[in-house]
């Protein structure tokens, strides 16, 4: 692979920066007087018993380094040993009430850590910065092949938790930025969707959303009550800005539109914001064609208005 190398030497430099700003260079790394190694074995301590072995696969330490480890954490009062039942040849970590309490402390200062940093980038940056750390780390380990892919998206039907908010904040981020929309749009949004997933229940209608690391990227949903016999319209549909939304509204087309022509529709119609990038390009690729462009002022600026009709193949 060719790999612009200034691009290499920015990420290196940047990957140091990082590193001394987490604290790796100094006696209190994660607000603790620990090294990382111990730090980090105290945390996978904490997640579930685990002999010195499975601690040392995880961290990638050789068994004379997790031993030295281990004999100071035992020594400390963080963790206790215990024969495992099946096996007594293999030695269970737990931590103790001491160990519980630094594990604690470690978490609070690691969070407190992460807020103040967020607090710092805008709001819409925020999932950028999970995206490009999990796609890293992922092609990091690549040469490992212990680590599955958390940066997969995953196209997920029907109602989730926390669905509506999402939804609702991608469409005024989204049409905030592109057509100026307000506080009427949203209200808008959050009323029509809320009222739409009273009705997912009824075998015309379905949701979907694009999900990567249990955050949602996207959505686009097929309302087949109110749009006339034998037609569907094809509703909130939109992907996150941060990311490099193509496949992911190809994916979202592809079930939304699955699903309508399995229900047998007739004809699937959109209707979308003249300007508004986003939903025009995968939508051509998927058939659909423009029929009527007119202005609207319902959002309280006046825009062009286009509907897009797509006929069952």
């Amino acid at each position: 692979m060719n790999t612009e190398r200034s691009l290499v030497e920015e990420i290196r430099a940047a990957s140091r920066s990082m590193a001394r700003d987490w604290g790796f260079m100094g006696s209190r790394f994660a607000g603790v007087e620990l090294p990382p190694s111990a730090v980090h074995g105290l945390i996978e301590i904490d997640a579930g018993a685990v002999s010195a072995g499975d601690l040392g696969t995880r961290l990638r330490l050789e068994k004379s380094s997790v031993s030295r480890m281990l004999r100071k954490l035992v020594e400390a009062g963080d963790v206790v040993e215990a024969v495992a039942g099946h096996d007594s040849r293999i030695k269970l970590l737990s931590l103790t009430a001491a160990g519980r309490r630094r594990v604690a402390a470690i978490h609070a200062h690691a969070r407190a850590q992460v807020t103040d940093a967020l607090g710092r980038l805008p709001r819409d940056r925020h999932r950028t910065v999970l995206d490009g750390l999990r796609l890293y780390s992922v092609a990091l380990a690549g040469g490992q092949g212990s680590r599955p892919d958390p940066y997969a998206v995953e196209v997920v039907p029907g109602y989730q938790l926390g669905l509506l908010a999402r939804i609702t904040q991608l469409h005024a981020l989204h049409y905030g930025r592109e057509a100026g929309f307000g506080q009427r749009f949203e209200s808008a949004v959050a009323a029509g969707l809320a009222d739409f997933c009273d009705r997912l229940d009824r075998p015309g209608n379905g949701l979907w959303s694009a999900r990567q690391g249990g955050g949602i990227l996207g959505s686009a949903a097929i309302d087949g009550d109110g749009a006339g016999d034998g037609v569907a319209h094809l509703r909130w549909f939109v992907v996150d800005g941060a990311v490099d939304g193509g496949s992911v509204a190809h994916a979202l087309l592809a079930a939304a539109l699955d699903f309508a022509d399995s229900r047998g529709f007739a004809e699937t119609d959109l209707w979308a914001v003249d300007g508004a990038t986003g939903a025009w390009h995968p939508c051509e690729l998927h058939g659909f064609t423009r029929m009527e462009t007119r202005p609207d002022a319902q959002w309280g600026r006046e825009v062009l208005l286009q509907r897009f009709t797509r006929r069952r193949p």
